[in-house]
């Protein structure tokens, strides 16, 4: 017993340093330049930071030696040494760390995180641990969304009644707002952790509540007159120091005078002396305000991106709009900035988390957006800049032969470390998939389609064959589990992903049926949801719920796929079939199917399933 006991250390030891002297091979943002040392690990018991203007190093850049259980730090400003600290804090688990030197700088200025705190209010708290998510992956701007249709979110001296709960939505966290201590406070503890946060007051549109409080429009006369005076509030209380960037929204609205109206913002935002950013496609901006592009059509975004003038990108799609499965590998497949590097207009990009639906647990926007495998994702990019050479949609994952699909993998990788080691307290609903094969036979079209993702855009896939069905229709997929021997697995299985701004869509189950009333048959033997719905039958909404009751329902865990209860798939030793029907039942569907075999632990955590192959 003993001697297996130091051999069980022996191999724990082993196992242990294998992680260790992985972790250089598993940063998120992946450095620029990476040199190992050694191959023996260390316990680093000092660091050491020098920081110096005359340092040839760019701005927020590092360089970090790993030596003999020091670490030495270099920088030319503050960022550098947080983003160095970051990277020694990824390095290092159980404070082992391999030895290495490390010279790192990000390719664009600006990598950011937008949240809507106008549409569902977020305690100060969870701010403040997105901005140490955000930190911990170098993601340096954090734009608060502070106003929205629902409620004006900012403390108002001049206006209290813009803070009275009558004059905000009933059903959206009424008489939630920020004071302005609450404000400086969330700025003073980004700022010390290396991200800068850009306020936005939308306006003109996006504003019912200040037609609620006012009786009048944010563009007309008298609304000007009382914005000018909040605005002029805002900036003394948060002062150009601490706030050097301010966003004046002006999306998604028509006005008589829309030049008119944003000369005078952009002149309000001058006077107060913040850089000025707006949103694009919006009212028409000035040549010197950034705009944001949102738009994600490939020819919009490209046509906006050679406008004159700075731009950011958020034309990656929003978080709450895909399927969060997804958006890894989209952000991996992206081309930032449609340039792929920093230019003189192309500063770099937000993502951007909206949730027009009702939320009342804030816990669930990481889970049912899937932040913890998309935000990584997205700051790889934007930090190394370049992309991996995929051409076409980036909702079609390449061949995994191909060296897109090559690099694809190695980020998955590395985000499966993230997930089992740095990030495992976290609620991370992700596992790889950009492996799996699919068939696709769609009927109507008579066309075939060879695939490859644990989820799949139908939309897309359509697309790409030119074939766009006028209602309902299906499409039949199949893929090959190969077991090493009898053996029952898990799954994720899905067949709608409804985009948390919209509840259009198909709804839960009915009781005994997939969602849409799609089928799964494995081995010809059909698959059956794991249990009785809670809720079978609800939330069949065929139209767009913009602006009406049904955007005031909670979504749950039960009508995600990801965050429900996996199907049971029994498996024979050797090759499986998978077949799945995935029905499309009305025009504006957005069509969908997901096959994810998956392994949960006890404690919720999720991983790739041993023991099959694709």
């Amino acid at each position: 017993m003993k001697k297996l006991l130091t051999l069980l250390i022996a191999f724990a030891a082993v196992a242990s340093t294998t992680v260790y002297a992985q972790t250089q091979k598993n940063l998120i943002p992946e450095p620029q330049k990476i040199d190992m040392l050694s191959d023996v690990t260390t316990k680093v018991t000092k660091t050491t930071v020098n920081v110096s203007a005359k340092f040839d190093i760019p701005a927020e850049g590092y360089i970090l030696t790993v030596k003999n259980g020091k670490a030495k730090i270099k920088a030319a400003d503050a960022e550098g040494v947080i983003w160095a600290k970051q990277t020694l804090r990824q390095l290092q688990i159980n404070g082992e760390s391999p030895q290495v030197e490390i010279t790192d700088f990000p390719e664009f200025p600006i990598r950011g995180f937008m949240y809507d705190a106008g549409r569902n209010f977020m305690e100060i708290d969870m701010i403040k641990s997105y901005i140490d998510l955000m930190s911990q992956y170098k993601l340096n701007v954090f734009q608060w969304h502070l106003t929205d249709n629902p409620a004006w979110r900012i403390e108002s001296i001049a206006f209290p009644e813009l803070n009275d709960p009558k004059n905000h939505r009933a059903t959206r966290d009424p008489g939630k707002f920020y004071t302005y201590d609450e404000i400086r406070d969330v700025i003073t503890y980004a700022k010390q952790r290396g991200v800068t946060v850009i306020p936005e007051i939308d306006m003109p549109g996006h504003s019912a509540f200040f037609n609620r409080t006012f009786g009048v429009s944010m563009d007309s006369e008298k609304g000007m007159q009382i914005l000018e005076k909040c605005l002029a509030e805002f900036f003394k209380e948060i002062p150009k120091s601490i706030c050097p960037y301010f966003h004046i929204g002006s999306d998604e609205v028509h006005i008589k005078q829309p030049k008119e109206f944003m000369v005078w913002a952009e002149n309000i935002t001058a006077k107060y002396d913040r850089l000025a950013l707006a949103w694009d496609p919006g009212l028409p901006a000035s040549k010197t305000t950034i705009r944001q592009i949102w738009n994600e059509a490939s020819g919009a975004n490209s046509a906006a991106s050679e406008k004159e003038g700075p731009y950011l990108d958020s034309f990656m799609g929003y978080l709450n709009y895909y399927d969060p499965i997804t958006y890894t590998s989209r952000n991996v497949l992206h081309n930032p900035c449609a340039t792929g590097k920093a230019t003189e207009n192309a500063m770099g990009g937000i993502l951007c988390l909206w949730n027009d639906v009702r939320v009342t647990d804030k816990t669930k926007l990481i889970t049912h957006n899937g932040v913890m495998s998309a935000l990584p994702a997205f700051a790889e990019r934007f930090w190394t800049g370049g992309n991996v050479g995929h051409v076409g949609d980036c909702n079609i994952l390449p061949n995994p032969q191909s060296e897109p699909g090559k690099k694809l993998k190695q980020f998955e990788d590395k985000l499966k470390f993230h997930r089992d080691f740095i990030l495992k307290t976290n609620d991370f609903r992700w596992v790889a998939n950009s492996h799996i094969p699919w068939s696709i036979y769609i009927p109507e079209a008579n066309e075939t389609v060879e695939t490859w993702g644990g989820a799949i855009d139908m939309d897309a896939i359509c697309a790409s064959i030119d074939f766009k069905s006028n209602g309902a229709t299906l499409a039949v997929a199949t893929t090959t589990i190969y077991a090493q021997k009898d053996t029952t697995i898990y799954a994720w299985v899905g067949f709608e992903a409804t985009a948390r701004s919209n509840r259009i869509g198909n709804g839960v189950g009915k009781q005994g049926l997939w969602e849409t009333g799609s089928k799964i048959f494995v081995n010809d033997v059909q698959v059956n949801p794991p249990k009785d719905w809670n809720e079978p039958g609800m939330y069949d909404f065929k139209f767009h719920t913009w602006h009406k009751p049904q955007e005031e329902m909670v979504y749950t865990d039960e009508q995600f796929y990801w965050t429900r209860m996996p199907a049971k798939i029994v498996l024979k030793k050797g090759a499986n079939v998978v077949k799945l029907i995935s029905k499309k039942t009305f025009s504006d569907q957005r069509w969908s199917f997901a096959f994810i075999p998956v392994s949960e632990n006890e404690n919720g955590m999720v991983s790739e399933p041993q023991g099959i192959k694709f």
